[in-house]
């Protein structure tokens, strides 16, 4: 008798080996967010089909790769907003998008500011969280990509 899909599924993610072949994917996107990651890419790194890596990837970090790497991007770029005096194209750029448009919208969509709004609150409130250590500062900030930014933005206009 086969076990039924379900338990065979969470038996795959406790595979030490393919874990481990999820977080070199990830260590990978977190290095150098600012590159293209399509899931073929990473697919490669992780020595797995591009169907199955996408599956384990979603279970394993609660997120698609796609979206995970769109966290880090934003991430990135408001950091830059808020410590650099960079152009917001040349942020947009550095941190992987190759459309200044593309990137303000999303970033719109993501965080709910545009960059440059953005770069103006995290400056004023710059005094207060001097004092939060960076790691919790940095956690709080993290968009928040469990619904599809096209949900998001249907959601919004229906109300």
């Amino acid at each position: 008798m086969t076990k039924p899909t379900r338990t065979r599924r969470a038996d795959a993610l406790e595979d030490p080996a393919l874990l481990r072949r999820l977080l070199r994917a990830k260590d990978r996107i977190d290095a150098a967010s600012h590159e293209a990651w399509p899931v073929r890419r990473l697919a490669e790194v992780s020595g797995v089909s591009e169907a199955h890596f996408a599956r384990s990837f979603k279970r394993a970090f609660g997120v698609p790769p796609h979206r995970y790497l769109l966290t880090r991007r934003i991430e990135q770029a408001i950091t830059l907003l808020r410590d650099t005096e960079l152009a917001i194209t040349d942020i947009a750029f550095a941190t992987g998008w190759e459309s200044l448009g593309t990137f303000g919208r999303i970033f719109r969509d993501i965080t709910g500011l545009s960059p440059s709004g953005m770069r103006v609150r995290a400056r004023a409130d710059q005094a207060a969280l001097d004092r939060v250590p960076a790691c919790m500062l940095k956690a709080a900030q993290r968009p928040h990509l469990t619904i599809a930014v096209l949900k998001k933005r249907r959601r919004v206009a229906s109300e």
